[in-house]
């Protein structure tokens, strides 16, 4: 939908150029058209280009740029109101709507697909929820781009109200209104407002894209935060340019406002009836309300978005066939990536390794142990994963300490930093495996960097601490014997555990899993950080023993482990199965991020296991 009102956005602005033409002038207004579309291709171009800088540095110019627009169509809006036709404000009365429709009937009832293009813009509310409050939304919205946009329109009928004969050639729009003096500096304002507004759907569609990846509705994209102080400020790329394509397509093959006003008024006005169908859902299920009253909001909200909408869909072949079919392309995209990590996810669990089979290697796990931390990225919450027990049978050499990592994405905003961690013990003490599962709203930053590695110790070593005796002896007979912890993310005032920084005016390092060095002014002290079991009678001498081994360990490095999987289509699977997995989900995997990009893992240290998945 983003791109639809994108394109027609810019194309609607830069149409006031062809205003500036003899009316009677039809060669000039025909040939206006060729400066349209390669003025409007060109802005395209440039605002997708920079959009890799972010808006940071701009951002401020936007709120003055959006006011001055609002007060210039209101100021607009009041001279036409008081020039033309005072009486004007008597159409805010649903009479006169009535009155219309029973008038023109059924061409009263297509003409309501036109009218889509006057709330064009309000679904977005829904996305700047993302980053901004409700109050604040509600406040902009009632005082000041309500009032804006119903003079607005109230001025453009009391203008048409005495020009409704016009030339035939001669285009109906906003810039007819516009007293001609000040169509120029119209025009440049309008320009300026269409990027600020082109720039809110680009962030917006940016932020859905993020969302719907981190619950495994779409394939893995490249993710950039162009801010270090707001967390929602974001680029993609392959998003970026894509959008781009798609615009400069729609803009070059309509070349005119009506096929994009159709477009864009179908896109609108079916996410307004999606959104009023699933707010029926939310009534009955969040607000744990009567289904009455939810039958009485679906049915009063949607006969009236219905009603546009059938109006819309006669417009099918004039350009509203354009997001639906982009919209079922899209949906296509992400039923396959969700059908095909569910079926991978499946198999995983289906899989999975006995705690059985880990205690029947012995107390050494039938291994040489090495010094360092293996992190083990898996989906499972219990169990050992397949990639573990594959990896032991064809390399005789793991780690001192193995940590089972399950990044989970949950469906609310944000998680607070003390329920970050939950961590629980995998087989015997002595064994020195643990499982982490790290939970992450989607609207959360998740990076496998020095501080996430940090706060995964301080929480591995916190539950060290704080386990019970009993808590540590596992339960031979059952599957999911873990016993899991929540850990918060805060090093501070850990008991077990305390950091230390060394000053190092030679040598620049922070104990990491990537040993990462970072070039520094030479006059500067540079400090490694390390962590210290204190010495407390308070601390057990088993606890004490295993934090020491588990700092030992991380002094000697941490090396990540993942799965690289092939995901195949079992024999004898249906021909649609096929297709979707052994060609759809297999694109997709091969043409998206992979695993070690998106979470930000340094090569140096990753490690990963090939499997195939029969599905």
């Amino acid at each position: 939908m983003g791109f639809s009102h994108l394109q027609f956005l810019f194309f609607q602005q830069f149409q006031g150029w062809s205003f500036q033409c003899p009316k009677n002038n039809i060669d000039s207004l025909y040939h206006s058209a060729d400066v349209e579309v390669p003025a409007a291709c060109a802005i395209l171009i440039f605002l997708f280009a920079l959009q890799h800088y972010g808006t940071h540095r701009v951002g401020f110019l936007f709120a003055p740029v959006v006011i001055t627009w609002l007060l210039c169509i209101s100021a607009i809006g009041v001279y036409n109101i008081f020039y033309w036709n005072p009486k004007v404000y008597q159409a805010l009365s649903p009479f006169y709507m009535y009155k219309f429709l029973k008038k023109t009937q059924k061409g009263g009832w297509m003409s309501l697909g036109g009218i889509l293009l006057c709330i064009t813009g309000s679904e977005a509310m829904f996305a700047d929820l993302g980053h901004f409050s409700q109050l604040s939304i509600k406040i902009a919205f009632t005082f000041v781009v309500y009032p804006s946009l119903i003079l607005a329109y109230m001025g453009q009928a009391a203008y048409l109200s005495k020009h409704h004969i016009l030339e035939t050639d001669y285009r109906i729009g906003f810039y007819v209104s516009v007293p001609e003096k000040i169509r120029w500096p119209v025009l440049v304002i309008a320009i300026f407002a269409a990027v600020v507004g082109s720039q809110a759907i680009i962030t917006g569609t940016f932020s859905i894209i993020k969302q719907c990846s981190a619950l495994g509705c779409f394939p893995r994209v490249k993710i950039i935060h162009t801010s270090s102080k707001m967390h929602g400020q974001i680029y993609i790329p392959e998003i970026n340019w894509t959008l781009m394509l798609l615009c400069l397509a729609v803009t070059v093959g309509f070349r005119d406002t009506k096929r994009m006003g159709n477009a864009s008024g179908l896109a609108v006005i079916t996410v307004m009836l999606v959104t009023t169908c699933l707010m029926s859902l939310v009534i009955v299920l969040c607000w744990h309300k009567s289904v009455f009253l939810a039958i009485l909001f679906i049915f009063f909200f949607g006969s009236i978005e219905a009603l546009y909408f059938s109006a819309s869909l006669i417009k099918f072949l004039e350009g509203a066939w354009v997001p639906i079919a982009l919209a079922l392309i899209f949906s296509a995209i992400m039923y396959v990536w969700h059908y095909g990590t569910l079926k991978k996810y499946e198999f995983d669990v289906q899989n999975k390794v006995s705690i059985n089979w880990l205690l029947a290697l012995g107390p050494t796990l039938g291994i040489v142990r090495v010094r360092g931390i293996g992190l083990i990225h898996t989906e499972l919450v219990s169990g050992i994963p397949a990639i573990f027990s594959h990896f032991v049978t064809n390399l005789p050499a793991f780690h001192q300490v193995v940590v089972f990592l399950c990044i989970k994405s949950v469906p609310v905003p944000h998680v607070s930093p003390k329920e970050r961690f939950l961590v629980g013990r995998v087989g015997p003490k002595e064994y020195r495996l643990y499982r982490c599962i790290a939970r992450y709203g989607y609207r959360d930053v998740h990076k496998d960097d020095l501080n996430f590695e940090k706060d995964l110790i301080c929480s591995i070593a916190e539950f060290i601490r704080s386990e019970r005796p009993e808590c540590s002896i596992p339960i031979l007979d059952s599957e999911n014997d873990e016993r899991m912890t929540v850990i918060g993310t805060s090093s501070s005032n850990l008991e077990g555990i305390r950091m230390h920084e060394d000053g190092d005016v030679d040598s620049s390092e922070i104990v990491g899993t990537s040993e990462r060095r970072v070039a520094k002014s030479p006059e500067k002290v540079r400090k490694r950080v390390r962590f210290i079991v204190p010495e407390s009678s308070q601390i057990d001498n088993g606890v004490k023993e295993e934090l020491r081994e588990l700092m030992e360990a991380r002094e000697a490095g941490m090396a990540f482990i993942l799965g690289h999987s092939y995901v195949r289509a079992k024999k004898g699977s249906s021909l649609i199965k096929k297709i979707v997995i052994n060609l759809g989900y297999d694109f997709l995997r091969r043409n998206s991020r992979g695993p070690t990009y998106v979470l930000s893992i340094p090569h140096a240290s990753t490690l990963e296991v090939g499997m195939v998945y029969q599905v």
